[in-house]
């Protein structure tokens, strides 16, 4: 049963695997020469930094993460209860990106908002540039891996956030990278998973990951000693370094603040019907949105070459195949995982299928793969990276590159006006509302919903829901948490109503946030002082 990796012997021999490397007299000229991986790296980062650094604060998310790692770190231990939510009893919280919040913590308090923005650009760099390594590990050629690693950047672009996960699909990569290796019967350590493990549990809770990839390759072998295939003896080697890898990472992630129960947190939000089917980032991904097209087109790019090339799928990579298009079919949010695990699978389907076509096209990519391969290999790398590090460093120390949550997305300008002007009470946002004013105005102001929707749980997510779609019983959750006061989203559903509701009072409006107060003695003073206050863009009465 051919494995992962092993690709078409044209093709081996057109690649260069580092072994005849060529001589390069000149010592600069290696050094400066910059790597396919560099160039991968350089490009993705600079994109980021200077095109496109603001979307990755577009999520507020961001911030709630911030001000945890802050509180962590000022605390010297990790929360067990929440401390945003004004709701009573704090609710139990299971703080899974503990390591990562405090990370950007740091980070913030070095370098702000910008800071985070380029070090987030450099981790998601990092994941492409190890990807198109890990493709050419085992002599992959050139052409086909750089269009490859290209086509899961277009997947998993739609998804470039500073927020935890990413260190997930960094550990990700290496993750497999191993698995493979030891798959290939290439030599490798699987004692690097164990720490691995360690790390990953404590940075994000996508560790699951890493024991679904364990199971898949356990899966994969026994199925091969079932059929009889392949090198029996060897397969049944590797099932046994695979159980003790397994172990080893089992006893790994248990050593984290939540202890054995972090290994159920996973399975707990999977297994509540209710928050994956109403909050957005667990839904299945929508074909209408044209930054999920590169997804469809890889789903059918791979369908089309399991149709069309000779080379036969091995148990792993059938397995991998599934397993990972049914978590991204399921839920948009695992479509970057996907597009990594289908890389190397995609790279030997398209090599082999090439390879027997032949013709001149074939023997054009053989060649231009040979020749890049030759100067790859002859590169040392490295210098262009911390080049475009240190330059978009330097801009931004000099205050020439800036990045923060944006005006047009985010209430700013409302949060402005609540400092000016404190407003006693319960309140009731949106969940990146909530989030923005953890970052922006806590512990002056506590929120009753942000973007933990894991830790308020279903009942709460139903009540939130309630309010923000007025539904029948959305008056009785503001009785019952006390509600004083709403900030939400101008010409939303809930706006338009109560600018209606004489029962309610408008004291602020921007054309993206209105700020409301309940017509109450508590609040007189407010609605004197801002009885003038229209809602921005419309018609009085309208």
């Amino acid at each position: 049963m051919t494995q992962p990796f092993n690709l078409p012997a044209a093709w081996t021999e057109a690649a260069t695997n580092g072994k005849n490397r060529p001589t390069m007299n000149n010592r600069t000229a290696r050094l400066l020469t910059p790597t396919l991986a560099d160039v991968i790296f350089v490009a993705v980062f600079l994109y980021i930094c200077l095109l496109s650094g603001q979307r990755l604060l577009k999520d507020a998310d961001t911030g709630h993460h911030i001000r945890a790692g802050e509180q962590m770190m000022a605390g010297r231990s990790i929360p067990k209860t929440d401390m945003f939510s004004f709701i009573s009893p704090p609710l139990p919280w299971t703080a899974h990106s503990w390591l990562s919040e405090v990370i950007m913590a740091l980070l913030h308090r070095v370098g702000g908002l910008t800071g985070i923005v380029i070090f987030f650009a450099a981790v998601i760099s990092s994941v492409y540039a190890l990807l198109f390594k890990m493709l050419r590990a085992r002599a992959g050629p050139v052409l086909p891996a750089l269009a490859v690693t290209l086509l899961v950047i277009l997947c998993s672009q739609f998804h470039w956030l500073a927020r935890p996960y990413v260190f997930s699909h960094v550990l990700l990569v290496i993750w497999y990278f191993i698995l493979n290796t030891h798959q290939s019967g290439f030599r490798t350590s699987l004692l690097a998973l164990p720490p691995l493990m360690l790390l990953w549990v404590n940075l994000h809770g996508a560790f699951i990951i890493g024991f679904v990839l364990l199971g898949i390759f356990l899966a994969g072998n026994w199925i091969q000693v079932m059929n009889r295939e392949g090198d029996l003896p060897a397969v049944r080697a590797r099932i046994r370094g695979l159980w003790v890898a397994t172990a080893g990472c089992l006893a790994a992630s248990l050593l984290n603040p939540a202890g054995f129960h972090i290994l159920l947190f996973p399975f707990k939000i999977i297994s509540d019907t209710y928050m994956m089917d109403h909050v957005s980032e667990y839904l299945a991904p929508n074909f209408h949105d044209a930054r999920l097209l590169p997804f469809k087109y890889t789903i059918l790019i791979v369908i089309g070459f399991l149709c069309l090339a000779r080379a036969r799928l091995g148990a792993v990579e059938i397995l991998l195949v599934l397993v990972f298009a049914n978590m991204a079919l399921q839920s948009a949010r695992h479509i970057p995982l996907f597009a990594v695990i289908m890389a190397p699978v995609l790279l030997r389907l398209s090599s082999a299928w090439m390879d027997d076509c032949g013709g001149r096209l074939s023997a054009w990519c053989r060649r231009k793969s040979e020749t890049l391969g030759k100067v790859d290999g002859g590169a040392t790398g490295g210098v262009w990276i911390a080049a475009a590090v240190l330059g978009v460093g330097l801009l931004a120390a000099g205050d020439r590159l800036e990045y923060g949550f944006d005006p047009k997305l985010k209430p700013v300008e409302a949060v402005r006006f609540l400092k000016r002007e404190p407003i006693p009470g319960n309140m009731f946002s949106d969940d990146e509302s909530g989030d923005y004013l953890i970052y922006a105005a806590w512990p002056e102001y506590k929120v009753f919903f942000d973007g933990r929707s894991d830790m308020y749980g279903p009942e709460r997510l139903k009540e939130y829901l309630s309010v923000i779609s007025m539904g029948p019983d959305w008056e009785k959750v503001i009785e019952k948490y006390g509600i004083g006061w709403i900030m939400f989203r101008a010409k939303s559903v809930l706006s338009r109503h109560l600018l209606k509701d004489s029962s309610w009072r408008l004291i602020y409006a921007d054309s993206l946030t209105q700020i409301f107060v309940r017509d109450i003695p508590e609040y007189s003073h407010l609605v004197d002082k801002y009885k003038d206050v229209k809602p921005v863009g419309e018609v009085p009465g309208e």
